[in-house]
């Protein structure tokens, strides 16, 4: 397949990198570069970061024109999410691009349209995913969690796990089993959930990264929403869900923190040292970060070809699943060299506060943060969906098997 970048993206990237020069602050830049791993970062950079992508009405671009967005090609969302990465921005929330946002618009009734989009757009409402429950993860269709229908409310009940931000978001977007008299995809349906309303706990969940609390479980006990929080009709949440999911088929590779990640271990490469001599010059390193080099380039050609052509990418219904597979096996490849090429430098803890540090100057900024990361992505291969259930999925749509 002959692919080549229209040449106007090229204009669009300068503008883009401007804008990052202009008004990401260096705090803003190396907090993110620190603290931020795939999921986590300070909320008070990200919400002045929707602030200040708003100025380009930015702060939505995968929407549609009419509701903020930009309307922009896939490949200038690529290029887009790439120079933002690539800069070390403040992340744009996933859920509201991606997830929750285009199931309000597309689903939604106007009246939950008018009360959650603009919330969304702003960063004032945050929502969490409800969807994965103690025992229904990879199975996620045999949940559990009720919604029983008591006159102009649902009454709910149930637990969620893995459901990362729910300490500190205002909102849940919820699979619940309103029929059990059907198959189970049947009578699943997706309801908004205040995090605020009477009966709700939430339980932060240790992680092996030592001190951060991003994963949680939530127990819902006779919890009253009402009924006009429902998104669309009842009973076609798992549908719903399903069409979200097709719509970003390329997203699952992280292919972006990849290549920065990718960059850095290079990077590291060069300033770290063995026996006088920096690393990036033993024949053994230069093999293993070749070989890692490799693998990225041929993911990201994947990406490419997925979004480049429509038709091809209809084609390929196991499209997600096979980019899971690769990205997540190769966030996992690279935190676990970052953390062999820094040896004893990975166990060490660094605080952006403390710089610079006690050693007279700053931390080498290839260091911060490697030891959080590469503990968390051991976990890569499982969150999203595990690598056994997504090659389970590339036997059966792929293969036929």
């Amino acid at each position: 397949m002959h692919f080549e970048f229209d040449s106007s993206l090229d204009a669009f990237r300068q503008e883009i990198r401007e804008f990052l020069a202009e008004n990401l602050t260096e705090g803003m830049r190396l907090r993110q570069q620190y603290e931020g791993t795939l999921f986590a970062g300070s909320k008070e950079d990200e919400r002045e970061w929707i602030r200040l992508l708003a100025k380009k009405n930015w702060e939505v671009y995968a929407w549609p024109k009419e509701l903020g967005g930009q309307d922009w090609s896939a490949m200038k969302q690529f290029v887009f999410e790439d120079e933002l990465y690539k800069g070390f921005a403040p992340p744009i929330s996933f859920n509201v691009l991606h997830m929750i946002g285009p199931v309000i618009y597309r689903f939604g009734s106007e009246d939950l349209k008018a009360r959650f989009l603009p919330g969304l757009r702003s960063g004032e409402i945050q929502f969490c995913q409800g969807f994965s429950e103690p025992g229904s993860g990879s199975d996620l269709a045999s949940l559990r969690t009720r919604a029983d229908r008591v006159g102009d409310k649902y009454v709910i009940n149930g637990s969620k796990i893995w459901t990362s931000g729910a300490h500190e978001a205002n909102h849940c977007f919820c699979l619940v089993k309103t029929d059990t008299t059907v198959k189970p995809q049947r009578g699943i349906s997706m309801i908004l959930i205040p995090m605020d309303t009477p009966g709700i706990q939430v339980r932060t969940i240790p992680q092996i990264n030592g001190d951060e609390e991003h994963l949680c479980q939530v127990f819902f006990e006779n919890v009253e929403v009402p009924a006009g929080n429902l998104i669309g009709e009842e009973n076609m949440g798992w549908t719903y869900a399903k069409k979200l999911l097709e719509g970003e088929r390329t997203s699952s590779s992280y292919i972006f923190w990849n290549k920065r990640e990718m960059r850095r271990l290079v990077n590291m490469a060069g300033q770290e040292e063995q026996n006088g001599n920096p690393i990036a010059k033993d024949l053994v390193w230069r093999s293993r970060l070749a070989k890692i080099q490799a693998e990225l380039i041929a993911l990201e050609w994947s990406v490419l070809r997925v979004l480049a052509n429509e038709e091809f990418a209809k084609g390929l219904p196991a499209a997600a699943s096979a980019l899971k597979v690769r990205g997540s096996q190769l966030q996992q490849a690279i935190t676990e060299a970052q953390t062999d090429l820094l040896g004893e430098k990975a166990m060490r803890r660094y605080s952006v506060h403390a710089m610079p540090g006690d050693q007279g100057g700053m931390w080498p900024e290839h260091v911060l943060g490697r030891t959080n990361t590469g503990l968390l992505l051991r976990a890569a291969t499982v969150f999203g969906g595990s690598l056994q259930v997504q090659r389970n999925i590339l036997a059966a749509t792929a293969f036929g098997l």
